[in-house]
């Protein structure tokens, strides 16, 4: 038997959509394999599954996509370079038809056929989980299970979102809201030379900007203390892509990191996009967006700040995520 958590009918989590239950351990089909989670990270996307902000696309879900596991078993017919015992991550992304044009194209986040752990497929907020072994990733060195959960959304689509920011070299970044995915993706800005200013309203999360060296941090309003060259929108807030907009320079270029975010308020042309700036979304990532980033991750010792809850406290978790009860991430250890 395993234990998991599953969502009910989604609504607020203060209300209590997610369920205990206790369940066979699922057997792993063809193309499959079994893992033993060690660590399930707790994204925000989860919440937006948990809560209805996302369109229910499995019901009564298993959520979690942040999950380090240990193979126990392969499905039959399962062709991988993994082995019984490895440690292996489970993404987002847990399938894509492989034939469409975004596909052929290596733009495969944008596959009208793609598949999410924790949304279509169950994921990590369980003690055992299956995963397809064509997206399962290798893992760098180096971190513990807890540590390298939120690499695995967090980091990889942080890490898509500074590409889709189009950060110059050497150039000044703006990041408003600064959990899990910014605090990740700031680092790797940092580590290339950037100039990085964070905007957020949790006073803990800017302590935690300027000791990984944010040259300033201030309220998610506020402007910033010098032009900026990109900006990454990471709070799912819409009020706040004006805001970003107005804080570029000519030639300016945001990126808005989120797979939900609330209205955007009307924009002024000339005040938010005239100067040739650039608005810019983000969709999932490639499996080439996460074996560059991971790999960016074995070469740069990353500072992963993690707040651990059992599996058992998985309703605290999102609620504290929901409330911003935590700087950096929260971690699931079952």
């Amino acid at each position: 038997m395993r234990t998991a958590w599953r969502v009910g009918t989604p609504s607020p989590i203060d209300d209590g959509p997610l369920e205990m239950v206790r369940e066979p351990v699922p057997e792993p089909g063809p193309g499959q394999v079994l893992l033993q989670t060690l660590a399930c990270g707790v994204c925000r996307t989860d919440l937006h599954v948990t809560e209805g902000d996302l369109p229910v696309h499995r019901r009564r879900v298993v959520p979690g996509h942040e999950v380090v596991g240990r193979i126990l078993a392969f499905g039959p017919d399962t062709e991988t370079e993994h082995r019984v015992g490895d440690t292996v991550g489970v993404p987002w992304l847990a399938h894509t038809c492989g034939l469409c044009r975004y596909c052929r194209a290596g733009h495969e986040n944008l596959c009208p056929a793609s598949k999410y752990t924790g949304w279509d497929a169950d994921g990590g907020y369980a003690d055992r989980v299956l995963a397809s072994a064509d997206y399962v990733l290798a893992l760098p060195t180096g971190y513990s299970s807890e540590q390298l959960a939120p690499l695995l959304c967090a980091g990889i689509i942080g890490y898509r979102a500074l590409r889709r920011a189009d950060l110059p070299v050497g150039g000044t970044l703006g990041i408003y809201g600064f959990g899990g995915s910014a605090h990740l993706t700031a680092q790797v800005a940092l580590a290339q030379g950037a100039r990085l200013h964070v905007m957020t309203r949790d006073g803990a999360a800017r302590d935690l900007a300027l000791a990984l060296g944010a040259a300033s941090a201030q309220g998610a309003d506020d402007a910033p203390p010098e032009p900026l060259d990109s900006a990454i929108v990471f709070a799912p807030v819409g009020d706040l892509v004006p805001v970003a907009l107005a804080a570029l320079r000519p030639g300016g270029t945001a990126a808005l990191a989120g797979i939900h975010m609330t209205d955007t308020p009307p924009l002024n042309y000339q005040r938010h996009l005239f100067h040739e700036k650039t608005l810019r979304s983000v969709e999932s990532n490639t499996r080439a967006d996460a074996l560059e980033f991971l790999d960016f991750a074995g070469a740069h010792r990353l500072t992963v700040q993690t707040t651990r809850y059992r599996l058992d406290q998985a309703p605290r978790a999102l609620s504290d995520l929901a409330h911003g009860r935590f700087p950096g991430a929260a971690v699931l250890i079952p």
